[in-house]
């Protein structure tokens, strides 16, 4: 599928947010704002996916 530039952008800020989120998941391991955060990481995924379902909709260029 080809996508364009601010399909990629979307995503990357996205992905960058939820790594952020695992990575201080992981380095807080065994406490609740690990929790916490793994929970954020999950919506930012759901998020990220609803974002770009309906960013393809829209776009020409991606559709």
């Amino acid at each position: 599928m080809k996508t364009c530039h601010q399909f990629k952008t979307v995503r990357s800020e996205y992905e960058r947010e939820i790594g952020f989120m695992l990575a201080h998941s992981e380095r807080h391991a065994g406490r609740p704002a690990a929790k916490s955060s793994a929970k954020q990481a999950a919506s930012a995924k759901q998020r990220m996916a609803r974002a770009l379902n309906s960013h393809v909709g829209r776009c020409p260029e991606c559709g």
